[in-house]
């Protein structure tokens, strides 16, 4: 093989069929989604009709009635067709012969639902456009006591509603807090994320630890050296601070063979003895159970208060709470009294007391 052939390069067996692609250049944005436009459907009109509808409380039923002449007028481009029902209290959509798009019925079906959950109709109306999402979000199965939900659903949308203004600021979202539900609007992404913070928020984690979280995430974006690093050592780990019963009771069980530990070190191995706590008495074995408590209808057969009327019993409990509310009301009025108790004052010294002090002084 002589110095002059220049020796072919080697390819990659997977690439080998690759050809150039000159019409492919680095300003083109392969991740940039075209509108779907009349030309785009090659199929002609649906072969089927498509249709969704959804319930909406009372309370909708007369914002609906005002705003439908606006819902028609946005459906009309994307040539769907609407009805209110109002006699059950419904909305429809329904794709006709014109429809071109087929994924357009879904954004309408969207729409109906976000309007059934009290968003406005010029929020709505953004739904139709192919780069926003929605999510509804079901929190009222996820709590059971219901002063506790409403505390926690509280919490989403903070003083003055500026905690709620600080996830739509941060995640790019609209966001409507409504009932048992909690609607979205925004990208795909920050859907994702407002799914998150209100999920949590539900599972007694304050949203304020999500919201600090995606505003570090925000600043280090800005820097092209972290693009390709984790940001892990960045973000803050916050740690529970509610321990279960068995936790606790295991943590002070530790704590205290610890201290027990500390101490047998310290003192001599006599006066560890007798530190010791003394063993328990052995219970005497009975083969028989203990007695049978009286049940509460064998305590009013006693005292006869089974025989008595519903009227008489209910007197009964009357004038048993009044004579708690009086014992109660006279502590109290007792306690209050004490702060007005002059306190004691030491006597004066006599004449007599002053000239044994004026010699002892001499």
């Amino acid at each position: 093989m002589s110095g002059d052939e220049e020796v072919a390069p080697v390819v990659n067996k997977n690439k080998r069929h690759r050809k150039e692609k000159p019409w492919d250049t680095d300003d083109i944005d392969q991740w940039k989604v075209e509108p779907f436009t009349n030309t785009d459907n090659k199929g002609g009109p649906l072969s089927e009709e498509s249709s969704f509808a959804t319930l909406f409380p009372k309370y909708r039923e007369k914002y609906l009635k005002e705003v439908w002449g606006a819902v028609t007028r946005a459906l009309e481009p994307h040539a769907i067709a609407c009805t209110l029902d109002l006699i059950h209290g419904s909305m429809s959509v329904r794709t006709t012969r014109k429809t071109f798009d087929p994924y357009i019925i879904l954004k309408a079906r969207d729409m109906i639902k976000l309007l059934a959950r009290g968003v406005a109709i010029g929020q709505a109306v953004k739904i139709l456009d192919d780069a926003v999402a929605c999510d509804i979000i079901k929190i009222g199965t996820l709590v059971r006591n219901k002063e506790r939900f409403v505390k926690r659903r509280q919490r989403i949308i903070g003083p003055d509603g500026s905690t709620l203004k600080a996830i739509e600021l941060l995640t790019g979202c609209y966001v409507l807090v409504q009932g048992n539900t909690v609607s979205a609007m925004g990208p795909y992404k920050s859907l994702k994320e407002v799914r998150r913070i209100v999920l949590d928020c539900m599972r007694n984690i304050h949203p304020i630890y999500r919201i600090k979280e995606l505003m570090i995430r925000r600043e280090l974006a800005k820097d092209p050296k972290l693009a390709t690093e984790s940001w892990d050592r960045f973000l803050p780990k916050f740690r529970k601070r509610h321990l279960t019963s068995a936790e606790k009771s295991a943590k002070k069980r530790e704590a205290e063979s610890s201290k027990a530990q500390a101490r047998q070190e310290a003192a001599p191995s006599e006066e560890a003895d007798d530190s010791e706590p003394p063993k328990k008495k052995k219970k005497v074995y009975t083969p028989f159970p203990p007695p049978q408590l009286p049940r509460k209808v064998d305590l009013q057969l006693e005292s006869g208060e089974y025989f008595l009327k519903s009227t008489e019993k209910e007197a009964r409990e009357a004038a048993r709470k009044k004579k708690h509310q009086e014992e109660v009301s006279a502590q109290r009025k007792a306690e209050r009294a004490e702060a007005f108790v002059a306190p004691v004052e030491d006597k004066a010294p006599t004449v007599e007391e002053k000239r044994r002090k004026r010699k002892r002084g001499e």
